[in-house]
């Protein structure tokens, strides 16, 4: 005879179910407070020391490689701690403030049709092959972040594209992949790249643009495997929706249920009002893009331009000043986390600065690096600038700071110089794409409504790929002793 199953029992089972759940990663905020109280520990155990400053290429401050020297600890207390955090939030002021505005402007946008009316257009004329729009789009943004070094536009690109993907059954993920792998692609190997390439090299005393053809031939490679990959996911989330990872999000649902039109449903037509307002966002688009290349707009610049675009456009469109304000409301909470994770992840920074072991931090990799066998230096080059790029994710502030000891450093491991500057190169741009410390970053997965977790779950095998092609590169620029 069979026993019944006791309550104690079923209690028991539920027990080992709850035990069994998977590992959830914990959320953002409390992964970038145990970094920030890592990084305060470190400054009780980490010397304290500095570097002279002095002025460097185009006005800029850089460092003398020769004048490391130790000063006395001024670890960081309670106070300093507390006040971490509201630092941050002030110094990454600008990719906080660029964040709200292209939030806000998106959703009047929104408010005025055009952008769903576009979608749509875009949809039928896409419907019967809807995956060429993934390679053409990742070619173009890769394009244009290899040649002037604009890696933050991908905050433009991303609302602009993501109605479209999730329109063509694709998902929000696939519309940050789209524009951050593309983007990272181009700005990592940097043929023509002013911030990264053309920095590195003044730094390192090398000609503007050498070396342009192994350059050119990594660009290739990792931008033509980004590619495959994006598009893989993108096909499998288009032929079966479950096995996106966007899935048990209801944002995500709602925009599903905003984007997502059956080819049977009417044609959406603009109405006169909506066609200047149209005219007139792209006549803003075509003024950011001139901005950003002749005129040396950044975030500043273009966030002040977004202000007055979505009032411009919002206003020809017909909406009510009630109705332009309330959607920069709605715009601006769509986008709160992802501004808030800006400041909170620039708290690392300020704490190893108000710690003084900065530059002890970038000294001590200098040392690391002597120390790998001469066939492995490149490689020791490229994993110390991946690791710095975790508190430094500016593509310049990075080479103000480390090249001016990688470069020599080069000359007595056995490197040549050019070789080091694609190993920053690398170093910086590949993981600008995956630590949270990254500002423009976090805040395009804000704009995207993705998650860094679910963003870390799609992302990580391409960036464990992309890591070992760069190697692949620095060990055949090290074997052949590149120089351009």
């Amino acid at each position: 005879m069979i026993e019944p199953t006791s309550q104690v029992d079923r209690l028991s089972g539920d027990t080992v179910k709850k035990n069994k759940k998977s590992f959830e990663m914990p959320h953002i905020y409390v992964i970038l407070f145990v970094f920030i109280a890592i990084a305060a520990v470190l400054t009780y155990i980490v010397p304290a020391g500095q570097y002279d400053r002095v002025p460097g290429p185009n006005g800029r401050t850089t460092i003398d490689p020769s004048s490391y020297q130790v000063i006395e600890s001024t670890p960081v207390g309670p106070v300093d701690f507390m006040l971490a955090i509201p630092k941050g939030l002030m110094d990454a002021g600008t990719v906080v403030f660029f964040t709200f505005m292209i939030g806000g402007m998106f959703m009047v946008l929104r408010r005025t049709g055009i952008i769903e009316i576009g979608v749509d257009k875009l949809t039928r004329r896409f419907a019967n092959n809807t995956i060429v729009i993934i390679p053409v789009l990742m070619t173009t943004f890769a394009v244009i972040a290899t040649l002037i070094g604009t890696q933050e536009l991908a905050l433009v690109y991303v609302p602009v594209i993501l109605p479209l993907m999730i329109a063509l059954r694709f998902d929000s993920i696939t519309a940050a992949g789209v524009a951050l792998c593309a983007t990272t692609a181009g700005f990592a190997t940097g043929i023509l790249n002013p911030i990264n390439t053309g920095l590195g090299q003044q730094l390192a005393d090398l000609p503007i643009y050498s070396g342009m053809l192994l350059r050119a031939l990594a660009f290739a490679v990792i931008l033509l495997v980004g590619i495959f990959y994006v598009t893989r996911y993108a096909l499998k989330v288009r032929n079966n929706p479950e096995l996106s990872l966007m899935g048990d999000d209801a944002k995500e649902q709602e925009k599903r249920n905003r984007y997502l039109h059956s080819a049977s449903e009417k044609t959406l037509t603009a109405t006169t009002r909506q066609k200047w307002a149209s005219l007139a966002a792209f006549g803003f688009f075509a003024l950011l893009v001139w901005g950003v290349m002749t005129r040396g707009w950044f975030m500043m610049e273009m966030a002040g331009l977004f202000v007055i675009m979505g009032v411009v456009v919002g206003l020809i469109a017909g909406l009510k000043t009630e109705e332009i304000s309330e959607g920069f409301n709605e715009g601006f909470r769509d986008v709160l986390v992802g501004a808030m994770i800006c400041g909170i992840a620039r708290a690392v920074a300020v704490i190893l600065e108000d710690g003084q072991i900065m530059d002890t931090l970038v000294y001590s990799l200098g040392n690391l690096v002597g120390g790998f066998p001469a066939i492995f230096s490149a490689i020791g080059m490229f994993i110390a600038q991946l690791g710095f790029n975790f508190v430094i994710p500016s593509g310049s502030g990075q080479a103000l700071v480390t090249m001016p000891i990688m470069a020599p450093l080069a000359d007595l491991v056995g490197v040549t110089r050019q070789t080091a500057v694609l190993a920053y190169q690398l170093g910086d741009g590949l993981g600008n794409i995956l630590y949270p410390t990254s500002g423009y970053f976090m805040a395009t997965l804000a704009l995207a409504g993705v998650s860094w977790n679910k963003w870390v779950k799609f992302f990580l095998p391409l960036f464990v790929v992309w890591i070992t092609i760069a190697m692949g590169f620095l060990i055949f620029a090290q074997v052949t002793q590149w120089v351009g």
